[in-house]
């Protein structure tokens, strides 16, 4: 029972191998080499290690043999496409800024504006009403209680109550 199944997942290993490197008739598919050095265009490093344009073509390739003669023979037009192979952007279109901060900037704003739609929510109608002893009579009725049984009077409120001219010292 055991070798039956160990050779079935073989076999369908070796299927399945051999099916993926058939392409279309085209013979064995190639896996692109991730080894190899990659075009990027990064500020830092302004000469990329390897030409935009891989793979050119027979125009192309007519353009880069006219290359290797005088460069005077060459128009703008020309020199601009011989630098399109070569660099995917020039270095003032690498440094120029993206649209990408007013995105941010909305996604701020946004999530800004939802946190507070959920506190109005919750202050409506989630919490109570105020309670008394945040009131002015409350807590001026409670100073005073505190003042008359001299509470803290080395550092605290009663420290800072002058109780022979009945006032706050100054």
């Amino acid at each position: 029972m055991l070798a039956s199944r160990v050779f079935s997942l073989v076999g369908r290993r070796s299927i399945s191998t051999s099916l993926c490197l058939k392409a279309h008739g085209h013979g064995v598919v190639k896996a692109e080499d991730y080894t190899l050095p990659s075009y990027v265009d990064r500020r830092d490093v302004p000469l990329p290690e390897v030409a935009f344009v891989r793979d050119l073509s027979a125009q192309q390739r007519a353009l880069k043999e006219k290359e290797k003669a005088s460069w005077s023979a060459l128009s703008a037009e020309e020199k601009v496409e011989l630098y399109r192979m070569k660099f995917n952007e020039t270095y003032a279109e690498m440094k120029k800024g993206t649209s990408e901060w007013k995105t941010i900037v909305g996604g701020v704003l946004f999530f800004l504006g939802f946190t507070g739609f959920i506190l109005i929510w919750q202050k409506h109608f989630m919490y109570g009403a105020i309670p008394h002893t945040f009131s002015e009579e409350w807590v001026s009725a409670q100073t005073k209680r505190m003042l008359d049984m001299r509470v803290n009077p080395v550092e605290g409120i009663s420290a800072q109550w002058d109780f022979d001219k009945n006032e706050w010292k100054k």
